[in-house]
C-alpha cells in the first residue's frame, strides 16, 4: 500500500495542478461581515495542551500509532501519521460527539441475517469510541497470541501482513471484532486526521495540504477562476485564526 496512493483517492478533488510558470495573483482581503458564521456554528478546535482524554493508556496510543504509521509512513514527501497529529485528531474527536456516535443509528438491524447483503457492510450497535476499545484490544491479543509479542513491537513487515490480512478479510479478530471493518474505520480515520484542518489537531503544519497541493481554507477563489493549468504556489490557510 504506496502512501501517496492511500491519500490520492481521499485528496485528489483537492489538488491543484502545476503546469506551466506561476503569476502573481493578487488576493481579496476581509470578506462580507453578513456572511459572518454565528458562534454556535464556528468550529469547534481542538483541545490544546490537555493531553489525552480517550487514549489514556500508553499502549494503546503505541498499538495505534503503529498501524496509522504503515498506512501513512515518513517519507521524503512529508511526515507519517503519528507525526503529523492523526492521533490528537482521532482522540479529539473520539472524545466528543463523532465518538459518541451522535449522528449514528446504533439501535441494530431489524434482520441481522440480511444486513450485510442489504447494506454492503455490517451495521455496528457500538459507538466509534466503544469499536476502538475493543479492537486495540483485540489487536493486541492477536499479536500476542500469534507473535508472542505486543503488537507495537512487531516488525513493520510483520505489521503490513496483519493489516493487508485486515483488509482482505483474511484475519478475523478475537472477541468478536470484525477485523475488515475496524481496519476499514482506522483507515478512514487516519485519512482525516492528515488532512482535515489543523483546527482539529492533525495535518501538522498542514503537511497534508502541502503535499497534495491543497491551498487549504481560503475565503475567496475568483482571482484564480479563469487561471486554469497554472501552479499559483498558493501557501495553504488555516482556519486557526492568527494572531
Amino acid at each position: 500500500m504506496k502512501r501517496r496512493d492511500l491519500l490520492r483517492s481521499f485528496g485528489a478533488a483537492m489538488t491543484t495542478s502545476a503546469l506551466v510558470s506561476p503569476a502573481a495573483a493578487a488576493e481579496l482581503k476581509g470578506f462580507p461581515e453578513q456572511t459572518a458564521m454565528s458562534a454556535d456554528h464556528l468550529p469547534r478546535p481542538a483541545m490544546k495542551g490537555g493531553g489525552f482524554q480517550v487514549f489514556t493508556q500508553e499502549n494503546d496510543r503505541k498499538i495505534l500509532a503503529a498501524v496509522f504509521d504503515r498506512l501513512i509512513p515518513s517519507d521524503k514527501f512529508g511526515p507519517s501519521a503519528s507525526e503529523a497529529g492523526c492521533l490528537e485528531f482521532l482522540d479529539d474527536q473520539l472524545a466528543g460527539r463523532y465518538g459518541e456516535g451522535r449522528a449514528l443509528y446504533l439501535e441494530g438491524p431489524v434482520r441481522p441475517e440480511n444486513e450485510e447483503a442489504i447494506m454492503g457492510s455490517p451495521q455496528f450497535t457500538q459507538t466509534p469510541r466503544q469499536r476502538y476499545e475493543d479492537g486495540l484490544k483485540a489487536l493486541e491479543a492477536y499479536a500476542k497470541a500469534t507473535d508472542g509479542v505486543a503488537f507495537h513491537a512487531l516488525s513493520p513487515g510483520r505489521i503490513d501482513e496483519i493489516l493487508s490480512g485486515l483488509e482482505e478479510g483474511k484475519i478475523e479478530l478475537p472477541n468478536g471484532v470484525k477485523g475488515k471493518w475496524f481496519f476499514e474505520l482506522m483507515l478512514q480515520n487516519a485519512r482525516e486526521g492528515y488532512l482535515a484542518d489543523p483546527l482539529y489537531g492533525g495535518n501538522r503544519d498542514m503537511a497534508g495540504w502541502k503535499m497534495i497541493g491543497f491551498p487549504g481554507a481560503r475565503y475567496d477563489y475568483r482571482p484564480y477562476i479563469e487561471r486554469q493549468g497554472e501552479n499559483l504556489k498558493l501557501e495553504p490557510v488555516s482556519l486557526i485564526p492568527k494572531d
